[in-house]
């Protein structure tokens, strides 16, 4: 379940970026070069960024829009490494 919830919290604020960007395209006068290599990473990470600390210092709720309510968790301690 913890790859699933990494996974889908990485790609809702991805997708989000890419509509940013592609929204700017109509609407700025950018090389699509510029708004692929900038634009769509700023915003991506500036959305997880704003819920991911919304999240955590407002409400669990906000988690959401991140595409699942809460971070995954992952189990403490050190991992054994397989032997020779």
């Amino acid at each position: 379940m913890n790859v699933y919830v990494s996974l889908l919290r990485t790609g809702v604020p991805a997708l989000v970026g890419w509509l940013v960007a592609l929204a700017a395209r109509y609407g700025l006068d950018l090389d699509p070069a510029a708004l692929a290599g900038i634009v769509a990473p700023a915003a991506s990470f500036v959305y997880y960024a704003v819920f991911r600390l919304a999240e955590e210092h407002l409400s669990p709720k906000f988690g959401w829009l991140l595409g699942y309510a809460r971070p995954p968790q992952y189990p403490g301690g050190k991992a054994a490494l397989p032997s020779s």
